[in-house]
């Protein structure tokens, strides 16, 4: 083990876990946004109730995401300055957007929205969660842009005096096509997480209470969250397979990868589930679907798929010796997890709005289980999604330009990095415990209760009360 290897861990542990929040975060203000809206135009107080609740999971979720976040920017200078000294002319610029525009305009509104109860007039209020909703899809947007670029180099030259990758064109940066489609792919997976918590808290409070007086703004949440799931899901899977195409495109070995398809096939099927070697190799058992991965890869039934052999021979030729193959277990299994887990959400979404039809209140314990599970489906799906495009890309940090080896801090020793990774992990996992707790404590507290206190008296100005938290 090595300061590469322990680098690579930490920069994927904190990325992973940094990105538990960030679809919650993203798909919530939406959802939020949404009631609000609805509470506005239909003046239903159940809206009202059902946005201050899902809202304040929002905010708890929200600030856990800045936190872990701030995390991600330091390893760049920290563990990864060769790489950022190599591309931090074109990496910076949609992070310095996403922190200036996007990132501004989410935290400035959400804390308006936060303070601006009975203080704003109605609709300057609801404008403000729509603001922070579009900010959070904006800086979403900015930083797929970024890590569109270590998957697909576009837009740019190498400068031959310094060594280092020169922004050409920011236009075809922005409209790289990897993150044209990557973007769509990131944010349905990012509604399929909130639909399902909407779910999850609802199907819990109406096994518990089934004749509570709130049981009509449950039922409407765990329906609402169901629907956005499906459709979520839906969404997921018509990107995923405009993006596995252009995956085929532009990185053809991350295809051949997640099949673990080590010699080209013309039509190629792709396997369900594989028993053989650890490197996927040998095969001794596999349940396979004909077809199905010449068209996830090509969108012809009978198309072409490269396999990891000619490919590996190809690129030895044209950028040298050595082995361009990434871990083939980690890129085949995170790839079928990401789908499965998915397809579990949704069916269980289903099952959801079955047991709601003809106006029935779902009451069974085993579906109650299965909701409550529910939420954990999607964001291990995101999770591992991620770690296969991550992994898939293995050995380039910038495909094609620089390799992972290449972009590690040279003055970085082991233990350093260790300790950073030490640190950060136990920070993290405090951190954890915090969110769940705080989750679950606001979660099963329930929506507000809207009446007047008759105790409180309102007829001082407000200039003479004391500022506080008013959510």
């Amino acid at each position: 083990m090595d300061a590469l290897d322990v680098a690579r861990w930490q920069f994927g542990v904190t990325t992973v876990y940094h990105f538990l929040f960030v679809p919650l975060t993203i798909g919530l203000s939406v959802l939020v946004a949404i009631l609000q809206t609805m509470w506005h135009r239909t003046g239903d107080e159940k809206y009202l109730k059902l946005t201050k609740f899902y809202g304040k999971l929002f905010l708890i979720n929200f600030a856990m995401g800045v936190v872990t976040g701030i995390v991600q920017e330091f390893q760049f200078g920290m563990n990864w300055s060769d790489y950022s000294r190599f591309v931090g002319d074109i990496f910076g610029i949609p992070l310095a957007i996403e922190a200036l525009v996007a990132f501004f305009l989410e935290s400035t509104f959400i804390g308006l929205w936060i303070f601006g109860w009975d203080r704003l007039p109605k609709r300057l209020h609801l404008a403000t969660i729509w603001a922070a909703a579009i900010g959070s899809n904006l800086s979403a947007y900015f930083i797929l842009a970024a890590n569109s670029f270590m998957q697909n180099p576009v837009g740019y030259r190498i400068n031959p005096d310094t060594g280092r990758a020169e922004l050409t064109d920011f236009l075809a940066l922005l409209t790289n096509k990897v993150a044209l489609i990557t973007f769509p792919h990131t944010i349905a997976g990012a509604f399929l997480v909130a639909g399902s918590l909407l779910v999850a808290v609802a199907m819990w409070h109406l096994v518990r209470n089934r004749d509570s007086a709130d049981t009509p703004a449950y039922r409407f949440a765990a329906k609402f969250g169901s629907w956005v799931t499906l459709v979520s899901a839906a969404a997921v899977a018509i990107t995923g397979d405009i993006q596995g195409k252009i995956m085929t495109q532009v990185q053809p070995m991350k295809m051949a990868a997640a099949e673990g398809l080590y010699s080209t096939e013309s039509p190629a099927s792709f396997s369900v589930l594989t028993i053989g070697s650890l490197d996927g190799s040998r095969e001794l058992f596999a349940l396979k679907i004909p077809h199905l991965l010449s068209w996830l890869g090509t969108g012809d039934p009978n198309g072409t798929v490269q396999g990891i052999n000619d490919l590996q021979a190809q690129y030895a030729a044209q950028y040298g010796a050595g082995s361009y193959t990434p871990i083939i277990p980690v890129t085949y299994w995170s790839f079928r997890f990401m789908i499965g887990f998915g397809m579990a959400a949704a069916a269980i979404a289903l099952l959801v709005l079955w047991s709601q039809r003809k106006g029935r209140t779902p009451t069974n314990r085993w579906l109650l289980r299965a909701g409550l599970v529910m939420p954990l489906l999607p964001l291990a799906a995101n999770s591992f999604g991620w770690i296969f495009t991550e992994m898939g890309r293995q050995p380039w940090i910038v495909f094609g330009e620089m390799l992972t080896r290449d972009g590690v801090s040279r003055s970085v020793s082991l233990a350093e990095v260790l300790t950073s990774f030490t640190a950060f992990t136990l920070v993290y996992a405090t951190l954890a415990v915090v969110e769940v707790k705080l989750l679950l404590r606001y979660a099963k507290a329930g929506v507000p209760d809207l009446t007047p206190n008759p105790d409180i008296d309102d007829s001082h100005d407000d200039a003479e009360r004391p500022l506080a938290f008013a959510y």
